[in-house]
């Protein structure tokens, strides 16, 4: 195995392309192989240097409309098809969001993203969304992201003029997998809303969740599904259980399982920002590792349902890992 991992780091580096068989025996290494393990992440960690330098992005979400999504993801808290508890509300009010986004701006946040529950926006309720990234864009020197579900075209082209320059829109798992997680809307819909991002030439982060019963597998094909789509941000959020929703009873993913996951995204794509996002308290004391094994880019701050990390925490362990914030 030492001596694949040495072969396929120097192709890489050398601007070559990992195979899908090479990387499915890389992320089924024993995760009791302490050398292989190492030599991957030091590998991995090689190959963010070279293609993406040291500097870390960070990036904050804001929670602006809670609860009663119509669709019937597995995972999540938010669903209406599920009794979780989480606390309801609609469409937030321009100086609650515009107060949180200073305060990230403050902390050190580069990017700050507005997330909707639903399956998306229309019609009044989107038309209030964009005036308030339009003034958002005015009011802070944030860079603006998105994440409002399934989009048209035309509303893209809304969200760009209105300042908005990323959209948050995951694949969550492989299109072999998506049918076990989710029945109220398919794969496709989630790529034809990927094309119409690609259409309005916007920029998008896309990326999954690992940890819902998917095989290895999956996981690496997930990678090379969003490397087809062009995607360079990529977050990996590790699964929370939530009690009340079909996946309250799954077993957290071991820390070396998620960081041997993060480090072959990094081989499958070499320039990209492979992003920390929901779970990685899963690694508990090693969330450090994952700046050393290829993690460039991280979510701070409390996500949508659940507590976060301290942003203030996060950038002294990465400057720690001697990386730049």
């Amino acid at each position: 195995m030492e001596k694949l991992i040495n072969e396929v780091t120097e192709r890489v580096l050398g601007g070559g392309k990992i195979t899908l068989q090479e990387a499915l025996k890389f992320i089924d290494i024993d995760c009791n192989n302490i050398e292989a393990l190492n030599l991957l992440f030091d590998g991995a960690n090689r190959i963010r240097d070279k293609f993406m330098g040291k500097k870390v992005d960070l990036c904050t979400i804001m929670n602006t409309k809670s609860g009663k999504c119509s669709e019937d993801c597995k995972f999540c808290a938010q669903s209406s098809h599920y009794k979780t508890g989480i606390d309801e509300y609609g469409l937030l009010d321009y100086d609650k969001i515009l107060k949180r986004a200073r305060e990230m701006e403050e902390a050190g946040a580069h990017r700050f993203s507005l997330v909707t529950s639903g399956k998306g926006m229309k019609g009044k309720e989107f038309d209030k969304i964009v005036e308030i990234y339009r003034r958002l864009s005015k009011d802070t020197n944030l860079k603006l992201c998105a994440s409002h579900g399934v989009i048209t075209y035309e509303q893209v082209l809304k969200l760009k003029e209105a300042g908005v320059s990323m959209y948050h829109h995951n694949v969550e798992t492989s299109e072999s997998y998506y049918g076990n997680i989710c029945t109220t809307h398919t794969y496709q819909e989630r790529i034809d809303t990927i094309k119409n991002l690609i259409k309005a030439d916007m920029n998008i982060c896309c990326g999954g969740i690992i940890g819902m019963g998917e095989s290895r597998e999956d996981r690496v094909k997930m990678a090379f599904e969003i490397k087809g789509l062009g995607v360079k941000s990529i977050p990996i959020n590790v699964l929370n259980p939530v009690k009340g929703t079909p996946m309250e009873n799954m077993e957290v993913l071991e820390p070396s399982e998620i960081l041997k996951t993060m480090a072959v995204y990094r081989y499958i794509i070499p320039d990209c920002y492979i992003r920390y996002a929901g779970g990685r308290i899963a690694l508990q004391d090693k969330q450090n590792i994952g700046f050393k094994a290829g993690v460039n880019a991280a979510l701070v701050g409390d996500y949508l349902t659940t507590v976060g990390s301290n942003i203030e925490e996060d950038k002294e362990m990465i400057k720690k890992e001697g990386l730049e914030v």
